[in-house]
């Protein structure tokens, strides 16, 4: 009688890449109703538009490539994709800069690599990043959060994405800018004289934080990825910000709770980082990968030319994950040696 031979994998989670997707647009749902509070429905617009262009990328580059759609389409990461970029544009963005950015992330920096998982830099921080370096008066255009001026209604941030010319839109620096542009003041007199500051970091922003680091405590629950990255991250950031304090000077650059409660902090440390398919893989390395990302944060924030610089860090050591897994591999049982030694 012939006996059936199965080749591996003879065990199967419970886990699916969609599952982990569902799970990550749970975790960013504080975050997004802190910054829709704050900024008005703006974001809200950007991620409902992000979707739609990220969805029809998608499906074209699948056809293109003679994928079959259903499958991927259904995986969620398109929509993982146009979410956190809908997250990081300014709210209520022009609806041809967003599809700009998401045909970036999604054909240039996901398919043309050969889609998910194969790609080697973090679709959503490459659509940012084009954007940044292309546009960068209407990725500066940040309106006022909550208390400051007149948060934009739906119709508003509707307006504001597909009518821009329309739109009467007012905006503001936000509070890493303010700390970039003024090197020569006492930190309690910027306090006084900016109305963007909050009580630890920006108005709006400590709080939008304070959501996305409790999202990214559920995803750690719910052990999506590990503390490693994102931990080392905040610890290296936190750790460059307290050796330059002097405790007065703007030039000093800021607190540690300013820059950990600032810009796209939390939000960089627990969604961008913790990508499994562009980080270090093994323990050490992602430890290496989360501390190089804090340590060029605060450089690029305090001495670069770019004052929120999650994604310039992000992209850069996307470039250094590999070589960090070749340095950092694990012991082969029997072995003295790292793997790469032996």
């Amino acid at each position: 009688m012939p006996l059936l031979r199965i080749s591996s994998p003879h065990a199967h989670g419970s886990t699916s890449t969609a599952s982990i997707m569902r799970q990550v647009l749970l975790a960013t749902l504080p975050g997004i109703l802190v910054l829709t509070h704050f900024f008005g429905f703006g974001t809200l617009v950007n991620i409902a538009w992000a979707c739609v262009v990220g969805l029809a990328c998608e499906a074209l580059a699948l056809a293109l490539r003679r994928r079959p759609l259903g499958f991927y389409l259904r995986d969620y990461s398109a929509l993982v994709t146009a979410t956190l970029l809908g997250i990081a544009l300014p709210p209520g963005s022009p609806w041809w800069l967003i599809a700009v950015g998401m045909a970036s992330a999604i054909l240039l920096a996901k398919h043309l690599y050969g889609g998910l998982g194969y790609n080697l830099f973090n679709p959503a921080m490459v659509g940012y990043v084009v954007l940044l370096i292309s546009f960068p008066v209407q990725m500066t255009a940040w309106t006022p959060p909550r208390g400051l001026g007149e948060v934009p209604g739906l119709w508003q941030a509707l307006q504001a994405c597909f009518l821009p010319a329309w739109y009467d839109g007012v905006t503001m620096a936000t509070p890493l800018d303010v700390l970039r542009q003024n090197d020569g003041l006492l930190l309690q007199d910027l306090w006084q004289q900016t109305p963007q500051f909050g009580r630890w970091a920006g108005l709006g922003w400590e709080w939008a934080n304070l959501a996305f680091l409790a999202g990214g405590l559920w995803l750690l629950y719910r052990r999506v990825f590990s503390w490693h990255a994102p931990l080392s991250m905040l610890a290296s950031l936190a750790l460059c910000a307290a050796l330059f304090y002097d405790g007065g000077s703007s030039a000093s650059g800021g607190s540690p709770l300013f820059h950990l409660l600032s810009g796209a902090t939390m939000f960089g440390a627990f969604f961008i980082v913790t990508d499994p398919v562009t980080s270090a893989v093994s323990v050490r390395g992602r430890m290496m990968f989360g501390a190089l990302v804090g340590l060029l944060v605060y450089l690029i924030r305090v001495w670069g030319s770019y004052p929120d610089a999650v994604a310039f860090a992000v992209l850069i050591m996307n470039f250094a994950a590999p070589f960090i897994d070749h340095y950092t591999q694990p012991r082969t049982y029997g072995h003295r040696k790292p793997r790469g030694e032996t």
